[in-house]
């Protein structure tokens, strides 16, 4: 069995073939985010976007979409999979909180909770600025998280949790995708260590990948002071992407601000 040094662990994003192996596919806000896309009043950027699980059906759809992702292993991945489909999407390797593009977005999407890779109240409130920065009049930002319910923030420490098993796309055989988190409850940060589990024929665990991320939580309130302090006059915070109010800690967040 093949594994990597538990000293010397990197991101869950220095991969995106491996990204790509249980993420791929998954169809979380996909239909929200391209509908989005496909009625922007303009061009659209997607920040974080991957290896593409959103930008390339919205590519595919026609939208005038670029993306920026601060990690070049996953752009790779993109233009390899945007290349089999005749693509060639104009993407930009640069930090969510810190970018300077060339073009003004009637929409700014960030995508899959990747708001919460903003380590510091610092980067969450430039990452807002720019992307505020980067909106035609009346553009729009959207993005997700999620409410840190006490179910989430309260889970025990360092266990290790069982996220999903997916078939693997070339071969069929089982993957195992397993998350040990740990928390620092006061500065509102998560660590994650992944564990991608290759499994052969027999049962038997072949290959373990082993990455780690860290993300920092926000509550509904300290969101909307974030927008406004990045300068946004106006938005909404829902509880889904169906836009209902967000009343119940288990809800997901999703964020609407516009550029006057």
């Amino acid at each position: 069995m093949n594994e990597q040094p538990a000293n010397s662990l990197p991101s869950i994003f220095d991969d995106g073939d491996a990204y790509d192996l249980v993420l791929k596919d998954f169809p979380y806000g996909l239909d929200f985010y391209v509908a989005l896309a496909r009625e922007a009043n303009g061009p659209v950027l997607d920040i974080a976007c991957g290896t593409g699980r959103i930008l390339l059906p919205c590519l595919t759809a026609g939208v005038d979409i670029e993306g920026l992702d601060l990690f070049e292993p996953m752009l790779k991945t993109l233009r390899e999979k945007a290349a089999t489909l005749s693509l060639s999407p104009r993407l930009y390797q640069a930090d969510m909180s810190d970018f300077s593009l060339p073009r003004s977005y009637g929409l700014v999407m960030i995508p899959f909770n990747a708001f919460i890779h903003n380590m510091t109240q610092e980067a969450q409130i430039s990452c807002l600025q720019r992307c505020r920065e980067h909106l035609l009049p009346g553009g729009e930002l959207v993005f997700d998280t999620y409410f840190p319910s006490l179910e989430i923030v309260g889970a025990p420490q360092n266990t290790r949790v069982l996220e999903g098993e997916f078939p693997h796309p070339q071969t069929g055989l089982p993957i195992r995708m397993y998350d040990t988190r740990s928390f620092d409850r006061v500065a509102q940060t998560q660590h994650s260590l992944n564990e991608i589990e290759l499994l052969a024929a027999d049962g038997s665990v072949q290959t373990v990948l082993r990455s780690e991320v860290r993300s920092r939580y926000i509550y509904k309130h300290e969101m909307a002071l974030l927008l406004r302090v990045a300068g946004f006059a106006r938005w909404e915070i829902y509880g889904d992407f169906d836009r209902r109010p967000l009343t119940r800690e288990n809800d997901a967040m999703v964020v609407t601000a516009w550029n006057a």
